[in-house]
């Protein structure tokens, strides 16, 4: 049960991190202000209470699980996790609960888009890291003929 409970909160908290980035990029190339503004809000509600349990589902039933192997994917892994998640609680937690305040209060400066620049930046380490981790994940998955 742990190996599909894992598989399924991976998936949804990388879904849930290219989403972010997907549409944060898109609104701001295409966007309004106001389309600015509902992406922001909708990151942080529900987008981090989808989030933030999800990955940490993921990385306490990846824990339990690599209690039980060894090897250099379960290394690999596990040396990605503490940056995954130094990242999000540092860096995309607070920033997303920033630029969701500053665009509700319509502050568009280069403050806003230099926090907004260093979520990407940390979103872009964080969804390659997790995707490494689903494809080292894969390994371990029985060959399925």
């Amino acid at each position: 049960m742990k190996p599909i409970i894992h598989r399924i909160a991976a998936i949804t908290a990388t879904l849930c991190i290219a989403t972010f980035f997907t549409s944060t990029l898109l609104v701001e190339i295409f966007g309004t202000k106001e389309s600015i503004q509902l992406v922001k809000s909708l990151i942080v509600f529900p987008g981090l209470f989808i989030l933030v349990p999800a990955i940490a589902t993921a990385g306490a039933t990846g824990a339990a699980m690599a209690k039980q192997r060894r090897g250099k994917v379960i290394e690999r892994k596990s040396k990605r996790m503490p940056i995954i998640a130094f990242n999000g609680i540092v860096i995309l937690i607070p920033a997303a609960y920033f630029l969701n305040q500053w665009a509700k209060a319509g502050e568009f400066d280069s403050i806003f888009y230099g926090v907004q620049l260093l979520e990407l930046m940390a979103g872009s380490v964080n969804l390659s890291l997790m995707v490494l981790n689903i494809k080292d994940g894969r390994k371990f998955r029985p060959n399925k003929k």
